[in-house]
Order: C-alpha cells, then sequence, then structure tokens
C-alpha cells in the first residue's frame, strides 16, 4: 500500500483548497500527488482523519401532483465554460447535517420547498464524488418538491435555470445535453420508474 509522507497547503481560500501530498508508491518511488479539497487545514483532510463527513449534498426530488417531473438545474459552470445538468446541490455549512442543508439548498436554487423522505442509510449517507482529484464527499437527499419554482434565493454568481422535466424530456437531456455523471445515473433509473414511484427502488424507514 502507498505511503503519505507529508501534506503541503499549497493555498488558503474559503470553499476549496489545492495540497501537494510527498508519497511512496508500493514499489518504494518516491513522488508527488496533487489533491484539491474542501478542507480550510491540512488537518481536516480526509488523508488525515480518516472520516467521511459530507462535504456537499445533492438533492434528487420530484414534483407535480403525479411525482412524474424531477427536479433539475442548468448551471453555467466555469471549468466547461458551458451549461451543464445537475440535481440541485450545495455545500454543507459548518455544524449543519447534510439532510437540513438538503432542504435548505433546494429553497436557495429552486425556491421550492422539499419534503424529504427517511431512507436507509445506504441509500443516503456521503460518497466520494471524483476520488482521483478530490476527497470530496456528499450526501444525498431525496425527497418531494412543492412550491411554486422561483430564483429569489439564488447568489449573484450562480446562473441557474430551474427544470422540471418528465421522462420525454429527461430522455433528450441525456442524449443532447452536458450532465453531471451522479445526475446521469439517477436520470437513467428515473426512466425506468414506474409512473408516480420513482423512489420505489429506496427502502424507506
Amino acid at each position: 500500500m502507498g505511503l503519505i509522507r507529508k501534506i503541503t497547503q499549497e493555498t488558503r481560500y474559503k470553499f476549496l483548497n489545492f495540497f501537494t501530498m510527498d508519497v511512496t508508491h508500493k514499489s518504494g518511488r518516491e513522488s508527488k500527488y496533487y489533491v484539491a479539497s474542501r478542507a480550510r487545514e491540512v488537518d481536516q483532510m480526509k488523508a488525515v482523519t480518516h472520516e467521511n463527513t459530507a462535504d456537499g449534498v445533492i438533492i434528487y426530488s420530484v414534483y407535480g401532483e403525479n411525482r412524474d417531473q424531477v427536479v433539475l438545474i442548468r448551471q453555467y459552470r466555469y471549468p466547461i465554460d458551458g451549461y451543464i445538468y445537475e440535481f440541485p446541490a450545495g455545500l454543507v455549512e459548518q455544524g449543519e447535517d447534510f439532510k437540513e442543508a438538503g432542504v435548505r439548498e433546494l429553497k436557495e436554487e429552486t425556491g421550492l420547498t422539499l419534503e424529504p423522505i427517511d431512507v436507509e442509510d445506504m441509500y443516503s449517507k456521503p460518497y466520494f464524488t471524483t476520488i482521483g482529484m478530490t476527497d470530496e464527499s456528499c450526501g444525498t437527499v431525496y425527497g418531494y418538491a412543492k412550491g411554486i419554482p422561483n430564483m429569489d434565493g439564488q447568489e449573484d454568481s450562480e446562473e441557474i435555470e430551474i427544470v422540471l422535466a418528465d421522462k420525454k424530456e429527461v430522455k433528450r437531456i441525456l442524449k443532447e445535453e452536458n450532465v453531471a455523471i451522479m445526475c446521469a445515473y439517477m436520470l437513467m433509473h428515473f426512466l425506468e420508474s414506474e409512473d408516480g414511484h420513482p423512489f420505489d427502488f429506496l427502502n424507506e424507514k
């Protein structure tokens, strides 16, 4: 197994930082490994704590009387200089439970009120996103969205369109648009679900 000999913090920003690891590979060869992290200090990195706490939250919610529309956002993202379809999501604030963060984030990004459903931990606990370059992990909140969509809670830095997509539109999005991979997998599942029962794959408590 590889060995981390030293971690050096290269940046000090609020939401994302860059770290250099001095590592030894299983062969004994020494090299550098570069990691982006939501941690603000080295001792908060998951390579140090070995605790998987949620940095962010993703919200998979459905909308409408027949529960036949999935709530998506179409957001401009600088890394691709273009728009991409995603689930509403956001960072978990210090001291905040990621499930509480899910309710807050959906309201801020879409104006909708989330009624979460309680599911077994294996469906919602934090999982890692792009582990090859970051230790970020996100929990998932599932539920039913109500209200009138609006952009009143969005920040000035956000360019977000609210999308309520039925199965026909979901198929078009998957065929024609940029889609975040975690969102794409769930949308594939949404397409195969029975009408009005998108969360039957979950073991609700």
